[in-house]
């Protein structure tokens, strides 16, 4: 979720929840009120009847146009204990003159005469609570769609206004390529947390690209550094080999010597590889058609491990085109190949298919492979002579370089790798 959305969802649900309660208690801050005002009013009017009882003065009629109703009637000693002297209560009452049921406000109070206790129950008309919450919700609603459209316009044209600079910097981190020229950073946001944001991001990458000139320099060292040696120590071997004098052990354990010399030589130029290509030294890219490497390397691999007797089948529904840099597409191609043709048994089956959205290479097998492990350096499924236990981890670092997917599968007893945009 973006964060423009996620404050957003915040905002409406924190300000539904605050409407919601404020609806709440303004409905019953105004029922209160109205009910404090005719409830005075009662309470005057029960008082006049009251004093006019007890005065022994005649009573008003009932109906004396008021909106003040009353009944009174003579009660028990034992009823006037049993229940309150003074309630407060809303009914449904039915007005004569209207002929119908309204809501009104009753009071209804307990008083002491001289021929004894008597109940005087006075109403009066009030307003229909019900409509009253119709009413408030109606507007309420209405508030609340107003209130919010409002605050989610100045919501979004603020949170716009102020995470420009944010919003730049991600751009220009979209944009930014370690050991490519790109465009300085530039902060013209007044906010100290943009200013110390922007600062640590500039800091930052301008050590990455001190790291990374440090290693591209390492890397060319360490190439040149241990190459040099190796292939001195191999010249020296093989010179040794040709010495008449040297007996059979002897000449045994040069060649042993001069093949793990080899394999160290491989592993070298293979690690220093995968360390240009992560560090994306491979930047230029073309073009490319798969379905042709494939086909070009596919004999020559043949013709190379002819003695094997593989079987090998080719087929194309499409043509594979890929932007990547050639050199990587080349290695790509050929360490997919070579581990199918090398891991492979004599008389084995080796199946190449090609479609428009990617390639695969199946080889005979009799087990499956670690699949959370086949693409790791130094993983190997089955020991062979001179292997390095690189070629599947250098063709996923080149895949995910090329912003290709590689994925192994083992089915009908072959070893399945597939390569897909």
């Amino acid at each position: 979720m973006k964060l423009f959305h996620n404050v957003m969802l915040h905002i409406s649900i924190a300000s539904a929840i605050i409407m919601a309660a404020w609806a709440v208690f303004f409905y019953w801050a105004i029922v209160d009120e109205v009910n404090d005002e005719v409830d005075d009013s009662l309470d005057d009017y029960t008082e006049n009847l009251i004093i006019r009882v007890l005065n022994g003065e005649e009573m008003p009629s009932l109906n004396n146009g008021s909106n003040n109703q009353y009944y009174m009637y003579d009660i028990s000693e034992e009823y006037a204990n049993t229940y309150p002297w003074i309630t407060y209560r809303d009914e449904m009452v039915y007005i004569d003159e209207k002929l119908e049921y309204e809501p009104a406000r009753i009071l209804v109070t307990i008083f002491k005469t001289d021929d004894g206790y008597k109940e005087l129950v006075v109403y009066t008309p009030t307003i229909d609570k019900l409509d009253l919450q119709k009413a408030i919700l109606g507007w309420i609603i209405a508030l609340y769609i107003g209130i919010f459209l409002t605050l989610l316009l100045l919501n979004v044209w603020i949170f716009r206004r102020n995470m420009k600079p944010l919003y730049v910097l991600l751009s220009w981190f979209n944009k930014y390529k370690i050991g490519n020229d790109c465009a300085p950073l530039r902060n013209k946001s007044d906010i100290t947390e943009f200013k110390k944001l922007y600062r640590a991001v500039t800091m930052s990458v301008e050590r990455n690209e001190k790291l990374y000139e440090q290693q591209k320099v390492f890397i060319g060292n360490a190439s040149h550094e241990m190459q040099t040696p190796l292939a001195i120590c191999l010249n020296r071997l093989e010179m040794l080999m040709e010495d008449d004098n040297l007996t059979e052990k002897q000449m045994e354990e040069i060649a042993k010597t001069h093949q793990t010399l080899e394999n160290i030589t491989r592993m070298n130029k293979s690690l220093l590889l995968l360390c240009k290509i992560e560090n994306g030294q491979y930047a230029d890219v073309k073009e490319i058609c798969v379905n042709s490497l494939l086909e070009q390397y596919i004999e020559t691999f043949s013709e190379v491990y002819g003695y094997k007797n593989i079987n090998v089948s080719y087929s194309s529904e499409s043509t594979f085109m890929v932007e990547m840099n050639e050199s990587l597409s080349v290695m790509m191609v050929t360490n997919l190949l070579k581990n199918a043709f090398v891991h492979n048994a004599d008389g084995g089956d080796i199946v190449v298919k090609v479609s428009g959205r990617g390639f695969s290479v199946a080889s005979s097998g009799d087990v499956p492979l670690d699949s959370s492990q086949i693409f790791t350096r130094f993983y190997q499924g089955s020991k062979k002579e001179g292997s390095t236990g690189l070629g599947l981890a250098l063709v996923n670092t080149i895949c995910k370089a090329a912003g290709l997917k590689i994925s192994y599968d083992f089915n009908g007893k072959m070893h399945i790798f597939s390569i897909s945009k």
